[in-house]
């Protein structure tokens, strides 16, 4: 497959990576998942060239504007939030770096999902600290083809799932790809959803039932480097 790396071609890709994160709307579209993967191996032997591909993806951040509503929640069940690794919340919102990932884009109903591949943030996460237990959420990976965020789970130091579906991602409120004067590609306004996977291993270890899936953790934003 052809290597495109024309920062138009580029921008667009990691733009389309992200912004089809979001094709879904709510966690009931597992199902369309999973068709979508069938599809996926029906088409292998006559896969088709792919519009756009980005064989390595690095540089600049995920963040993520957390709600008031969800850090709300927090502070009544008594949970502290805070950044790990090489994460940071600052100004209301977690910042995690990009460190790796793939995207390939191919014509819309051309393959189904037609953005595949993963954004890496490795050495990166979430903490939530409370009655005497931590849960860290670290190490994300967003796959475009099935609008989620997974992550590995540590709890008090062991880990619970090395890779676990943490967030839902919702593109509803997506906004339109822009460029920042610098070069940059930046698509925000995906809103981060919490899974029910995720929301049932939270609620179990720090002994609530408040953390519900579809629970809105923030609205999320991409910023990457376009190339020369």
């Amino acid at each position: 497959m052809m290597n495109l790396t024309k920062p138009a071609v580029l921008l667009t890709s990691a733009a389309l990576a992200f912004g089809a994160a979001a094709c879904g709307d709510d966690e009931n579209d597992d199902a369309a998942v999973s068709g979508s993967a069938s599809s996926k191996q029906e088409t292998t032997e006559s896969k088709p060239k792919p519009v756009a591909q980005l064989d390595a993806l690095t540089g600049d951040t995920t963040s993520v504007k957390l709600d008031a509503g969800f850090v709300e929640a927090l502070g009544t069940l008594k949970l502290t939030p805070g950044p790990v690794g090489d994460a940071k919340i600052e100004n209301g919102s977690a910042k995690f770096p990009i460190t790796g990932g793939n995207v390939t884009y191919y014509e819309p109903g051309s393959i189904s999902p037609y953005v595949q591949g993963e954004i890496d943030h490795d050495g990166a996460g979430l903490s939530l600290e409370g009655g005497g237990k931590k849960v860290e959420l670290t190490d994300f990976v967003i796959d475009p083809g099935k609008s989620v965020l997974t992550g590995k789970v540590t709890v008090d130091g062991e880990v619970a799932a090395p890779s676990a579906p943490l967030f839902f991602l919702d593109g509803r409120t997506l906004k339109p790809l822009r460029t920042t004067d610098d070069g940059r590609a930046v698509l925000e306004g995906t809103t981060v959803k919490l899974k029910a996977e995720a929301a049932d291993l939270l609620n179990q270890t720090f002994g609530v039932t408040a953390l519900e899936p579809g629970l809105v953790i923030g609205v999320a934003k991409i910023v990457v480097p376009t190339g020369a």
